[in-house]
């Protein structure tokens, strides 16, 4: 009998325009254009593993679906994030009665980057062996975290968040196919797109809470004010431990190193709008100010050193003002990696050389004995020297040579810095000492 009160659930907005073929998906031109890699992988009659490796929202699963339905293949998945290697072998056992019944097999494995080497390595053979052909989804750069053994055996395509002038052109399609005539005035367009930030399925679940909301005030046109009133709009994209939060501090880094205050101030904002914790970013402006500004400008490290302390004392939001005038200044500073660069190489020079002797005139004599035994003898105090320099002498272990590994720019004060080795340069050529 017939259940009258039985009804089929209404599916997501993401999943009711959810591409059926290749030439609906909305974005990765550079991917399905015409003579495009997997234009042409889908044209070639042959499906192959990849891996599509992409921010959240840009078609990864779909494409995945799309190969399947291409090649007349048989469609597993699995998430990583709930499935071990009982479920791989129970998939692995699917695809082969898939294959007894003369059809293949696509493993997709969504996140795959959450998989531990074990369940990666229990992969690896079916993959091999043309049981499954392996779609592997990530937002991780697969380099880093799919084995190599792995990897070299899928092609890696790279997705791209969508543009805005896509994410209008999948506006138009919800409009047309699932909204019921809802209208959105210029405004709210613009609104939505900002905050869905290149995310199809953030953007389709931002249009469906619009969709709702607007039912339930029984209005037909929405406006960015309602937009803001009826909606929880969360900050944009921002993975705190993936690609994303590093490629942000490397361009914030390389902004100040750049020296472009706006660029350093927008990826500052950027991070902190996305959620970055700014004692983390405080750490890191301090490393800049010693990497690549040193002694060129000092007064850049005080002030990297004070945003850092101020905020710790006033917090959020207030506290992040200091952290942004400090970008700025350390991007307008002088810049020099001389002193950083000095420091690796006496770092790595230390680390393959010998244990050399501390010269014995250099030796602190505390003891009758130490004295009796020429510890400090021959020590020369330099404040008691002509220009409290001490010419001609050497601070190196015996035999080993002047090493040069500080070398000051023509930057800031450096040059005067530079100014003053040349000059005690000079005094020691005329005390004779013999510089290499």
């Amino acid at each position: 009998m017939t259940d009258l009160f039985a009804r089929s659930p209404i599916p997501p907005l993401a999943e009711a325009l959810r591409p059926k073929t290749l030439n609906e998906v909305i974005g990765q031109s550079h991917l399905l254009g015409e003579g495009k890699p997997l234009r042409l992988a889908f044209q070639s009659g042959q499906p192959h593993s990849m891996i599509f490796w992409g921010p959240p929202g840009v078609g990864k699963t779909t494409l995945a679906r799309l190969t399947a339905t291409a090649f007349d293949c048989a469609f597993i998945a699995l998430s990583a994030v709930f499935s071990g290697v009982k479920d791989i072998r129970a998939a692995m056992d699917q695809a082969q009665q898939n294959l007894d019944q003369g059809r293949k097999t696509i493993l997709f494995v969504d996140e795959i980057h959450r998989f531990n080497k074990a369940q990666q390595d229990a992969l690896l053979p079916y993959a091999e062996s043309g049981l499954v052909t392996l779609i592997g989804a990530t937002t991780e750069n697969p380099s880093f975290e799919v084995n190599s053994a792995l990897l070299s055996r899928a092609q890696v395509y790279v997705l791209k968040s969508l543009t805005e002038d896509e994410l209008r052109l999948l506006l138009n399609r919800a409009e047309e196919k699932a909204l019921d005539g809802l209208v959105f005035d210029e405004r709210a367009r613009d609104t939505l797109i900002g905050y869905a930030d290149g995310d199809a399925r953030r953007f389709l679940n931002l249009l469906e809470q619009c969709h709702s909301a607007a039912a339930a005030a029984n209005i037909r046109t929405i406006d960015a004010a309602f937009i803001g009133n009826a909606l929880s709009l969360n900050s944009r994209r921002f993975d705190k431990g993936g690609d994303n939060f590093y490629d942000q501090i490397s361009a914030l880094h390389k902004s100040v190193r750049g020296s472009s205050p706006d660029a350093a101030l927008y990826w500052l904002s950027r991070m902190l709008d996305g959620g970055a914790d700014p004692r983390y970013l405080a750490r890191r402006i301090v490393r800049m100010a010693w990497e690549d500004i040193g002694l060129a400008d000092p007064r850049a490290m005080q002030i990297a050193n004070d945003a850092a302390s101020t905020y710790e004392r006033l917090g959020s939001p207030e506290g992040e003002l200091a952290l942004g005038q400090a970008v700025i200044y350390l991007a307008v500073a002088a810049k020099s990696n001389a002193g950083y660069k000095a420091y690796n190489k006496a770092r790595a020079f230390v680390k393959q050389d010998k244990s050399r002797e501390v010269p014995i005139h250099l030796r602190n004599a505390p003891t009758k004995l130490m004295k009796e035994l020429g510890y400090g003898h021959e020590y020369r105090y330099a404040h008691d020297e002509p220009n409290a320099y001490v010419a001609g002498e050497s601070y190196l272990p015996e035999g080993m040579t002047e090493p040069g590994w500080y070398q000051p720019v023509s930057r800031g004060l450096e040059i005067r810095i530079a100014e003053k080795l040349g000059q005690l340069k000079q005094w020691d050529i005329e005390a004779g000492k013999k510089l290499e």
